[in-house]
């Protein structure tokens, strides 16, 4: 067996650099008065690019991407599996993949569109949650709850029902109970309002970066010594 060094992808002064450069990103960040970054949403992908590249995805996402084409216009990044969107409509950031979840709750299907609302995610929800679907996503640093599944309808029923739970008003069990109940009006075309619109207003400054706890001081004294130590040619494992 190798040593624990052996292991190691990167040298220590690799680390520390990496380190720092993290730092200021943080630094830069905070004194632009943002959370995170959003370079993303400065690009667009041309319709004819889209067109080509879902022609190639199983049925189910492909049937999805039309729509959501249709309704929010080509996505801003794109891979050969991926289709991504920031800041449209009430969304904070939408991934639509080729690639399938299966997913039982409430019937066997597949998750594969993912739909993101920014709000402040209190820490103790997130049992609850996870025992309520799944496919709910938490960020609490970012400051954004999302849904996946295999249509907009059903991501909003799910975040609606999240936000009820997270805030008191809904027990996990009455919120499994309510989404069978609504999903199978929605298909059955019935008023479903929990899966026609977000019935809670999404946040603004949700994000939640958490307290640091190692000193920026030691950090950086700790910093100078490994440079001082290991010297910036050097690559020791």
């Amino acid at each position: 067996m190798g040593s624990k060094d052996d292991n190691l992808e990167t040298s220590i002064p690799e680390r520390v650099k990496a380190l720092a450069a993290a730092k200021t990103a943080a630094e830069r960040l905070k004194a632009e008065g943002k959370s995170m970054s959003a370079y993303g949403q400065e690009h667009s992908v041309a319709m004819e690019k889209v067109q080509d590249i879902i022609e190639q995805w199983p049925e189910a996402p492909k049937m999805t991407a039309a729509g959501v084409l249709e309704k929010y216009g080509p996505p801003n990044e794109a891979t050969v599996t991926k289709l991504l969107w920031y800041r449209t409509g009430p969304w904070s950031r939408m991934e639509l993949t080729s690639d399938e979840v299966v997913h039982n709750f409430p019937t066997p299907h597949v998750d594969y569109f993912t739909q993101y609302v920014s709000y402040r995610i209190p820490a103790r929800s997130g049992s609850d949650i996870v025992e309520f679907d799944g496919s709910v996503l938490l960020d609490r640093t970012a400051g954004e709850i999302g849904s996946r599944c295999d249509h907009e309808a059903y991501n909003t029923l799910t975040l609606n029902l999240a936000v009820e739970i997270i805030e008191g008003r809904r027990t996990v069990q009455d919120a499994r109970d309510l989404y069978a109940k609504t999903a199978a009006a929605f298909v059955m075309g019935r008023d479903a309002p929990y899966a026609e619109s977000l019935l809670f207003t999404p946040g603004t400054d949700t994000a939640d970066p958490d307290e640091a706890t190692i000193a920026t001081d030691m950090l950086e004294q700790k910093m100078e010594k490994v440079k001082d130590v290991f010297g910036a040619g050097e690559t020791p494992r």
